[in-house]
């Protein structure tokens, strides 16, 4: 999307958001005329707000999670759907690709909309000023390390030499902006981080875990570093976050009702998307592909609640299942009628369907969820998984053992590594199952060199001959790891390539 397109956006006073299904006003408390806007300290505030607002567009939210969850082989896609997100999950990417548009096309308004306050606000300018260019400097690095991403391949392979996305700065002339080339990844990380950096050292305030702040910044450090094999710094920035004394490990029931709290008071959160109540986006929500049931969560057959099509993987299922006192396990709703265990009949073989339910029930509102961007159990895994590639074994497993702990497993705690399997097996595996369905599974397996193994049934079986044959190996170093750039967006700009 062409610079001066991107622009026009955010600063107005009303936003309008819209999905496949469905359409949504976002409103700021203040109505702000893009030609008088920022003015003065209470303009950025309501500015910023709006700039939040877009990250509950399902454009963005929804569009985002299909593309890095639904390749992965902790979910199962019963049927085919007419929706574009059947090819993110089968691996048949094209450069039409809906989800692809509405994400490229969200996460650079959310990139405009915080350049115009990093712009306006000067360093020296007062602690709330400064407050607020931070959280716009950590929007503006979030997006564009989500939109590398998907769009270009894992730091790496080739060190981060690949072709990244286009980094969009604050303070171009239209001239400069209105055809910007891709990056390379290394390029885009490298100003990730700076981003990342400046906004922890500008920001003092805590204002709850649907904004930004100082520890928010530290934890999608420790992502970043970890990301591209940084791992004094990926440790480093998860110290920091996990010895601030603003996050605590839920456990009990607690842990297990995790995702239907009011968010704000989940002591665990770093940063969610918050959605109030007012805000349920009902068959057009994340959920609404997991889950149809009732509001005890008792489920119930395809289209009560929601569409009901995507499903925890019999391969996750069964990982869980070695562990019977795995509260986890909560997180996956089977869908057993009299006993038996219903299967969606669209494919050959049977799909079971093992509903999920991370992102419904919240406050009991069906399809209601505030998807979690950031928790403190992913610190602790980031630090394990850097301490493994350090060689210090010990350490990693000592926190992998804090969450299998909080997990119910007390019982099966590692104090060795286990025959054949490098502590960094472990790492990944408990990541797997811990932070399921959160959009990492894909992401951990190719940035780590390994394959994406599906043995069970799932529409990925439509890709081969015959389609009884329920086995797929996505390669890390497969073309179709990463996405297409949107076609539309080289039709503005012929100055973006296309992967290949």
């Amino acid at each position: 999307m062409k610079a001066n397109d991107l622009y026009k956006y955010i600063l107005s006073g009303v936003l309008i958001v819209g999905a496949s299904a469905c359409e949504e006003t976002f409103a700021p408390s203040t109505a702000i005329e893009e030609t008088s806007a920022l003015t003065n300290a209470g303009d950025v505030e309501t500015a910023t707000i709006g700039t939040y607002a877009v990250l509950r567009n399902p454009s963005y939210v929804r569009s985002v999670h299909f593309l890095t969850e639904f390749p992965s082989d902790e979910v199962a896609q019963g049927q085919s759907s007419s929706d574009d997100l059947t090819r993110a999950y089968r691996y048949t990417h094209i450069n039409t690709s809906s989800h692809c548009t509405n994400f490229w096309g969200q996460a650079y308004k959310v990139i405009a909309a915080a350049n115009k306050i990093i712009a306006y606000v000067a360093d020296d300018a007062s602690a709330d000023l400064k407050q607020l260019k931070g959280e716009n400097l950590y929007l503006r690095a979030m997006m564009h390390y989500n939109l590398v991403r998907v769009f270009g391949r894992p730091y790496p392979q080739g060190n981060g030499a690949g072709a990244g996305v286009p980094i969009l700065k604050d303070g171009l002339s239209d001239e400069e902006t209105t055809g910007l080339s891709r990056s390379s990844v290394k390029e885009v990380y490298d100003f990730v981080i700076a981003d990342l950096l400046k906004a922890a050292d500008l920001m003092s305030v805590d204002k709850g875990n649907s904004f930004a702040s100082k520890e928010v910044a530290y934890a999608l450090l420790s992502r970043v570093y970890l990301y591209k094999e940084d791992n004094e710094n990926a440790v480093k920035y998860a110290d920091l976050v996990i010895n601030s004394g603003r996050y605590a490990l839920l456990d009990g029931a607690n842990f297990q009702g995790y995702f239907k709290m009011d968010p704000e008071t989940n002591p665990e959160t770093i940063m969610c998307i918050r959605h109030t109540k007012v805000q349920n986006q009902d068959f057009s929500a994340i959920g609404s592909m997991y889950f149809s049931g009732d509001v005890a969560g008792n489920p119930a057959g395809q289209g009560v609640s929601g569409w009901g099509e995507i499903y925890a993987s019999e391969k996750l299922v069964n990982q869980y299942a070695l562990h019977p006192k795995d509260l986890r396990k909560s997180f996956i709703t089977p869908y057993v009628l009299n006993g038996v265990q219903q299967k969606n009949l669209k494919l050959t073989p049977q799909t079971p369907m093992y509903y999920v339910n991370k992102y419904n029930l919240q406050e009991s509102i069906i399809n209601l969820s505030s998807p979690v961007y950031l928790r403190l159990a992913e610190m602790y895994l980031n630090r394990a998984e850097a301490n493994a590639k350090l060689g210090k074994t010990a350490a990693a497993l000592a926190d992998v053992n804090i969450i299998r702990t909080r997990a119910g497993l007390d019982d099966a705690l590692y104090t060795s590594l286990p025959a054949g399997k490098t502590a960094l097996d472990i790492v990944l595996e408990e990541r797997w199952m811990e932070l399921a369905f959160e959009g990492h599974r894909s992401y951990d397996l190719f940035r780590n060199n390994r394959s994406m193994i599906r043995n069970y049934p799932g529409t990925h079986s439509l890709n081969n001959t015959p389609t009884t044959n329920v086995n797929q190996t996505v390669p890390a170093t497969d073309a179709r790891v990463i996405f297409f750039i949107p076609q539309s967006e080289i039709d503005k700009n012929s100055k973006l390539t296309q992967n290949p």
